[in-house]
């Protein structure tokens, strides 16, 4: 049976060799390299089998792109510690959404007030508004990609028209139907990634509270969340033109 590959990364920037692949199944490492072919070079290895091949490539694939635990523990990191990353990121900061409420936004002033008016009102001063006007005014991108049911949860609405809140301080902010992820195989998951290289994966409980916040930085399951995140915004539409087509099934 043919194994179940998984590219997992490489730094060449040109012809994707040498690179590493990840078995599915058994775990294993496949590494693409270039063959060691000359005798006096085989002949300084030690326990290379008739039937084996030593392949040569940079320290830095293995440094930058090798799994460095068969097992991952979780790295739990506090509420502090997760808003900073929104302060020290270098370039990017994007999340997948696909709740279909979250607790948070249930018990926001604005929420009740969208409820009683159909418009949601914002304080522009807020914390993460001014940070996220700071970090994108610096050239930096902020994004998100937000899915929603048919017909939207009355929390996906609230978001919806609170979206403009976000793009006014410079984030992007695109949606996807649910059943378009689901065929797209997106994980039904919520976590932002930094800078693709660190992903903040976040749990929640049965009430959508947000329990804990696990950071990963293990490079293939990385490079795995950062396919998501390409797989979700190839699919996703801004969120003007999605309210649009809310509004004409209504």
């Amino acid at each position: 049976m043919a194994r179940q590959l998984r590219f997992t990364g490489t730094d060449s920037k040109i012809d994707g060799c040498p690179a590493l692949h990840t078995d599915e199944g058994t775990g294993e490492i496949i590494v693409q390299g270039t063959p060691v072919t000359d005798p006096e070079d085989l002949a300084q290895l030690q326990h290379l089998g008739p039937d084996e091949m030593a392949v040569a490539v940079p320290r830095e694939l293995l440094v930058n792109w090798g799994p460095k635990e068969m097992e991952r523990v979780p790295e739990l990191v506090d509420r502090d510690t997760f808003r900073r990353l929104f302060e020290t990121f270098k370039h990017t900061a994007w999340r997948l959404e696909t709740r279909r409420g979250y607790a948070s936004d249930r018990q926001d002033p604005d929420f009740q007030a969208f409820l009683t008016t159909g418009s949601s009102p914002c304080d522009p001063n807020e914390p993460w508004f001014v940070n996220i006007r700071t970090q994108t005014e610096a050239g930096k991108t902020v994004g998100r990609v937000r899915l929603a049911d048919k017909p939207p949860t009355t929390e996906q609405l609230f978001l919806l028209d609170y979206a403009r809140h976000n793009a006014a301080v410079g984030e992007d902010i695109r949606y996807l139907w649910r059943e378009d992820a689901d065929r797209a195989a997106l994980p039904a998951e919520d976590f932002w990634i930094f800078d693709s290289r660190v992903v903040a994966l976040l749990h929640f409980d049965d009430e959508d509270n947000l329990l804990n916040v696990e950071l990963i930085t293990e490079p293939a399951e990385v490079v795995w969340y950062c396919a998501v995140r390409d797989a979700a915004m190839h699919g996703a539409v801004p969120y003007d033109r999605f309210a649009a087509q809310v509004a004409s099934t209504e």
